[in-house]
């Protein structure tokens, strides 16, 4: 099990507006993966402020569970309110796992905040939401642009809007492959949008197990009654794991030769996919 430590486990995230400090230790609570406190959409233009003052209450006096994976969404970078959260997050005492950066565009907005970040030698990590269509058509570059960035997440809602398709599957194929081929490539993970219908349980789990097989490591909800049900189909069978196991133990024999598991030449790239496998074992489940 080599460098599965390493690997974040993100099967599941769910939001919380930061107008609503309450539902933070719920969202804790719900077995997410990932727990984004939202300083962008869910925010109201009159209460940005106080949102941001709770928020980062909320980080100084929450002590977060080592599993889960911490995150604010801040609002768009080249805003007024996105460069208050910025200032005011990283002159912070106590920080999140990560920064989830809405709007992007361009590699530049990136490479921008990295350099503030290592300026001030913090440590956080990025999560880009690609949901433009200018970000659409630099997904590769983005990816690339920063070793700070961890993840991107599709914004499904948004990027439909741009296209002015009506949101399915097929509609947003095209998009949610160039997500995960850029991921991919950068060896970082890729999360897709929730699904919007709370009450179509079978369409959601059709579409995550779609999602699943696309190569997306995790899905987004909207409710906590959701992620139960990410958790399990992000979750790896008792036969991935078995194999993933094999494989690592392959390497970890063969001490830089050739490795040949059931037959079959395996190469490195893989190795990182046999670790996520492991990574996202539910202790629930198993």
């Amino acid at each position: 099990m080599s460098g599965v430590e390493n690997i974040q486990r993100r099967r599941s995230f769910i939001f919380c507006p930061g107008d609503k400090p309450e539902m933070f230790a719920k969202a804790l609570g719900s077995g997410a993966d990932i727990v984004c406190v939202d300083l962008e959409d869910a925010i109201a233009p009159q209460h940005k402020n106080m949102s941001r003052e709770n928020t980062l209450r909320l980080f100084k006096e929450t002590i977060i569970p080592h599993k889960i994976e911490s995150v604010i969404r801040v609002n768009e970078l080249s805003s007024k309110d996105g460069q208050k959260d910025i200032l005011q997050i990283l002159s912070s005492d106590k920080l999140p796992s990560a920064l989830m950066l809405p709007k992007v565009k361009n590699p530049d907005e990136v490479i921008g905040l990295e350099k503030q970040i290592k300026e001030l030698k913090i440590n956080i990590n990025l999560q880009i939401i690609i949901e433009t269509n200018e970000a659409l058509e630099f997904a590769w570059e983005i990816a690339q642009c920063s070793n700070l960035i961890s993840s991107l997440f599709f914004g499904g809602v948004d990027m439909s809007a741009e296209l002015g398709c009506n949101g399915d599957w097929h509609s947003l194929l095209y998009a949610r492959s160039r997500i995960v081929h850029a991921a991919s490539g950068a060896g970082i993970e890729a999360l897709d949008v929730p699904y919007l219908d709370l009450d179509d349980i079978e369409g959601m789990k059709k579409e995550a197990l779609l999602s699943k097989n696309l190569g997306f490591s995790g899905k987004g909800t909207i409710h906590p009654k959701q992620i139960p049900i990410m958790n399990e189909i992000f979750s790896p069978s008792v036969d991935e794991i078995n194999y993933a196991k094999k494989v690592i133990d392959a390497f970890d024999k063969a001490d830089g030769g050739l490795v040949v598991v059931d037959g079959k030449l395996i190469e490195k790239p893989v190795l990182r996919s046999v670790k996520r496998v492991l990574a996202n074992v539910d202790e629930t489940l198993s």
